[in-house]
């Protein structure tokens, strides 16, 4: 199960507390202080990962935590620092601090990002000895590490999104144009999640199906309309033996538009699915329809290699431009 959003609270390690200790040993009965320095809680970092699962393991744990610092010692023995701890988001992730309302995004696999800071360990009896007082009986408290809350919401990186209507042929597309296995159905809502698939290179998105009200929250597209938004091209699938595919169209393009007004202006193919189940004479009069629609179109049939290899080479054009 994809899991695209999730809200965690994260927790850098406390610093370890300095240590009150005095030099006691067979030679020396009343030696001064030698108390050490705590250690330094662990930090947490957040860097990118190739996995548009990784965000599963917030599906149930809601919080990380950094190591926390080791308290000083005798004989100025220092606290071990905290580990510092890196969580991996998949490309693509927007992580929102929700008392600051920073917002960040998770762009390569190299780059480390702060999240919390970890508490400094605090000074032993050791650092606190003056001319004057030459025998301190306190130390610091390690400092607490920062905590905070994020809220984090995925958006995938593809090049080539696959929107329409439930049962309009994406998923068939994907599995065709691609290695990837989607489930497939001859019923409405079959994609519960975005496909993913490579074709020359290219990452091709099988968005499930909007409906009409899906910007507004209704069905299952309002959720994954924001894995369109990084594509170069869209392919908008449009189903051959719909009662009025015009419709369907405008439908889908109000859904883009409400959700975001830039999605209607980027690179967009109309496909006309299943074009082996309706006549030549149908197909003759779907295109004088459909080039009123998008000049850019193409009739395609899974069963037809001749219209699955226009279809590729239009993909390919449209990604270069």
């Amino acid at each position: 199960m994809l899991i695209d959003e999730a809200t965690i609270t994260v927790k850098a390690g406390n610093g370890g507390n300095g240590a009150v200790t005095f030099k006691r040993n067979a030679q020396t009965a009343k030696g001064g202080p030698e108390g050490g320095n705590g250690g330094n809680g662990g930090d947490v970092y957040a860097q990118g990962i190739n996995d548009i699962m990784a965000l599963t393991q917030f599906r149930y744990r809601k919080s990380v935590r950094g190591e926390d610092g080791v308290n000083g010692g005798k004989q100025n023995l220092y606290g071990r620092n905290g580990k510092e701890l890196v969580v991996f988001f998949p490309l693509g992730t927007f992580a929102s601090d929700l008392s600051t309302k920073q917002t960040f995004e998770i762009l390569d696999t190299t780059t480390r990002i702060l999240l919390a800071k970890g508490g400094k360990g605090g000074r032993g009896n050791n650092e606190f000895k003056t001319a004057t007082n030459q025998t301190p009986y306190y130390a610091e408290k390690g400092e607490q590490g920062e905590q905070k809350r994020f809220f984090l919401e995925l958006k995938l990186i593809a090049d080539v999104g696959l929107i329409g209507l439930p049962n309009s042929g994406k998923s068939s597309l994907l599995s065709v144009l691609t290695n990837a296995h989607p489930k497939i159905g001859d019923y409405p809502f079959t994609t519960l999640e975005p496909n993913l698939g490579v074709m020359n290179g290219l990452i091709i998105a099988d968005i499930p199906g909007l409906i009409e009200g899906a910007s507004k929250g209704r069905g299952l597209g309002d959720k994954f309309l924001r894995h369109v938004e990084k594509t170069k091209v869209l392919i908008h699938c449009l189903d051959c033996q719909s009662a009025n595919f015009v419709k369907d169209y405008e439908t889908v393009r109000k859904e883009l538009k409400e959700y975001k007004t830039d999605l209607t202006i980027k690179n967009e193919l109309l496909v006309l699915t299943k074009s082996d189940l309706v006549t030549r004479a149908d197909m003759k009069r779907f295109l004088k329809i459909i080039n009123k629609l998008n000049k850019n179109n193409l009739l395609v049939s899974v069963y037809d290699d001749r219209s699955l290899v226009e279809l590729k080479a239009k993909i390919l054009e449209l990604t270069q431009k």
